[in-house]
């Protein structure tokens, strides 16, 4: 390896960055070199190379070359911290794409099961995976996909059949005005309660993004499926739920 300094073309052949570029960052501030021959060609230094890896480890999580440039001026920015806010980003985009592949292997699985999908059906498991993307974290996702797997394909109907009484049994007792701390309403509390820890394994930040599905996007699941809960039956379940507790 050619010994530093190093001319333009040599720091752009080293770090696959074009002369275009490097010639940029030193137009506008942002990347100086150190060093230049009698002659004014510019000499990259072993520090140039560490700020070159900071200016590119900032543009990789996003920002802006302006804003890189006041980033790197402060003084309370280390170096160290560049590097996280990159393996942060990473990290994301792992995620990203760890989702991604389970998104296509379902796909891959109904396709192989199914002679024909309808648009209709590719549209429905689009916005089933969207929603449950948006609100489950990738760990959360795979808790519950191993939970559904201990369940097994037998129980989650069973639980399916369950929701379809309770559902309508709450919201009847609602419309009739009947209290929540009535036998009849706590006996469909702890049956809910049941479910609920089957469903989350006792997990109760799973509970809390099954009901920010719900809160958020109950019209469009109602129109898909009929039977959900909405926000009016989760704030009356409340009410038995602390009536179950004293």
């Amino acid at each position: 390896m050619k010994p530093l300094p190093w001319k333009v073309g040599e720091l752009a052949r080293r770090t696959g960055l074009s002369v275009r570029a490097l010639h940029h960052y030193d137009e506008i501030g942002l990347l100086r070199p150190s060093l230049r021959t009698p002659a004014g060609h510019r000499l990259y230094e072993r520090d140039d190379l560490a700020r070159l890896q900071q200016i590119q480890s900032l543009r990789a999580v996003g920002f802006p070359l302006e804003e890189i440039g006041r980033i790197l001026t402060d003084p309370a920015v280390s170096s160290q911290r560049v590097v996280q806010l990159h393996l942060d980003r990473l990290r994301q985009q792992i995620a990203l794409q760890t989702r991604l592949v389970e998104r296509l292997k379902r796909l891959a699985h109904h396709l192989e099961s199914a002679e024909t999908v309808s648009a209709d059906e590719l549209c429905q498991m689009i916005e089933e995976t969207t929603i449950m993307e948006k609100y489950f974290t990738t760990e959360q996702l795979e808790e519950i996909r191993q939970r559904g797997e201990q369940i097994g394909p037998e129980r989650i109907r069973a639980v399916e059949g369950e929701w379809a009484e309770i559902l309508p049994a709450v919201r009847r007792a609602m419309e009739s005005g009947t209290d929540p701390a009535s036998p009849e309403v706590q006996e469909l509390a702890r049956r809910w309660q049941g479910l609920v820890h089957e469903f989350t394994g006792g997990n109760r930040e799973i509970a809390e993004s099954v009901r920010a599905v719900y809160q958020h996007e109950g019209p469009a699941l109602q129109n898909r499926y009929g039977n959900v809960p909405d926000p009016a039956m989760f704030e009356y379940m409340a009410k038995a739920f602390a009536v179950g507790k004293k």
